[in-house]
């Protein structure tokens, strides 16, 4: 892999943090463990980066932890490094080997469980832990890794009755262990898992429903790549009963993955790498999840819409659109940050964006992001369809060309309150390939 493509992909990275799917997109995210504290979501990931000088390259190159949170509805606020590579007490420097971690609660503490590569050479990685009274750190790290276990993807539970389990990856199998109360140490030996099928497996994640223990993880088909399956059992230690795959594989690379239910919702969240292009700088995703009334899950899409409900303030990527009639969507260019487009747009050609959250009707404008190569027509923002309501009404103005990107503002027509879909329905003459390019949308 060149260093070409990997300055191309530097220069593409932007400081937004304001995204549907991928959920963050100024840097390289994956492994992402989700988890709600106090009625508030937070993602604890991995970080890739790309390779210094000197690094051979394809390789995952993962130096430290960042975390986030879901703020209003839809923007995700990065609480920056809150472990670095060469700052785990038991570590080996510049091994670049920090990946998937996980981060529980249990009382008044946090407990943070990653992997690292050992400096004493006893494992390919050892898991560690840090404590803190907030989520959101700073940790404590113990000064040693946690002993009689060996192995990748910490993944953490904890039961009804108090008690906490440690699952984890190692030797292409899953393990887990009882965990002491002082959520250090283990009680008793790890085990191997039974009930697990045939093929590579790691980055394990347990949760409860409906009184059942729930073992998603990574599942390697020969013929497929990395899949997310499933296992259900009525004991935290198994055995196992394998149930299928929640998701596919997307594009013959990894997958790694949590399960969360927030504001009761069930939501799976994954990674890809659609933005750089290269299975190893990939990014967090999350899409919905649903069960059927056997309690078996319903298999997920990956799509661009993901979730959240963007509010006052904070853009609604209509690009991550939710139904599309007679445009289409591409990669942006010329000066606009990273991320997509809707264009080729068409007379009654429309996007339609669900879960707006207009709140109280307090907005009183709307900003959108376009580029046009032509002033002939205009866009409307309408309410539920295409002949609903309508809210505001965008003339179509040249920007210079359809690379070069312009902020517009427009009166908002009518009140509008609560969760809405809005759709946008774009006009002109008929004949036109070309109406508009749209970015995103905002209420102001």
């Amino acid at each position: 892999m060149s260093n070409k493509f990997f300055t191309s992909v530097a220069l593409l990275l932007i400081t937004s943090l304001n995204a549907q799917n991928p959920l963050v997109t100024h840097m390289f995210t994956a492994d992402p463990t989700a988890r709600v504290f106090d009625g508030k979501l937070y993602i604890y990931p991995s970080h890739d980066i790309i390779p210094k000088e000197g690094v051979k390259a394809p390789r995952f190159c993962m130096p430290d932890y960042h975390m986030f949170s879901l703020e209003n509805g839809n923007t995700w606020k990065d609480y920056g490094v809150i472990l670095d590579q060469n700052e785990v007490p038991w570590g080996k420097k510049d091994a670049n080997g920090m990946w998937a971690p996980d981060c529980i609660k249990k009382g008044d503490n946090y407990y943070y469980y990653y992997p690292a590569t050992p400096k004493d050479s006893s494992s390919f990685r050892r898991i560690g832990v840090g404590v803190s009274k907030s989520p959101t750190g700073p940790f404590k790290w113990e000064k040693n890794y946690i002993k009689g276990i060996s192995g990748i993807d910490p993944g953490l539970l904890l039961d009804d009755d108090g008690k906490a389990y440690l699952y984890y990856a190692g030797d292409k199998t899953l393990k887990v262990a009882k965990l002491k109360d002082n959520m250090k140490k283990i009680d008793g030996e790890a085990i191997k898992i039974q009930g697990i099928p045939a093929g590579y497996v790691e980055g394990p994640f347990t949760f409860k429903y409906k009184g059942k223990y729930y073992l998603t993880f990574a599942h390697v088909f020969i013929n497929e790549g990395y899949t997310i399956g499933y296992a259900i059992s009525d004991n935290p230690m198994g055995p196992f009963v394998y149930q299928g795959k929640i998701m596919d594989n997307i594009g013959k690379g990894t997958n790694h993955h949590s399960v969360v239910n927030y504001n009761g919702k069930w939501i799976l969240f994954y990674h890809w790498w659609e933005i750089s292009g290269f299975n190893k700088l990939r990014s967090i995703r999350a899409d919905y999840m649903e069960f059927k009334e056997n309690g078996t899950i319903k298999k997920v899409k990956p799509t661009i819409r993901g979730i959240g409900a963007p509010t006052i303030g904070e853009k609604i990527q209509v690009d991550r659109y939710n139904e599309i009639d007679g445009a289409k969507t591409a990669f942006v260019g010329g000066n606009e940050p990273i991320g997509w487009m809707v264009c080729d747009t068409k007379m009654m050609s429309s996007v339609k964006f669900n879960n707006v959250d207009f709140g109280d009707g307090s907005a009183t404008k709307m900003k959108a992001r376009v580029s046009s190569g032509q002033r002939i027509g205009h866009f409307e923002i309408r309410i539920g369809d295409k002949k609903g309501k309508l809210i505001a009404d965008f003339p179509v103005k040249y920007t210079g060309g359809w690379n070069n990107w312009q902020t517009i503002e427009t009166p908002i027509l009518k009140k509008v309150t609560g969760i809405q879909n809005i759709v946008v329905v774009f006009v002109s003459e008929w004949g036109a390939d070309k109406i508009v390019n749209l970015n995103w949308l905002e209420l102001k």
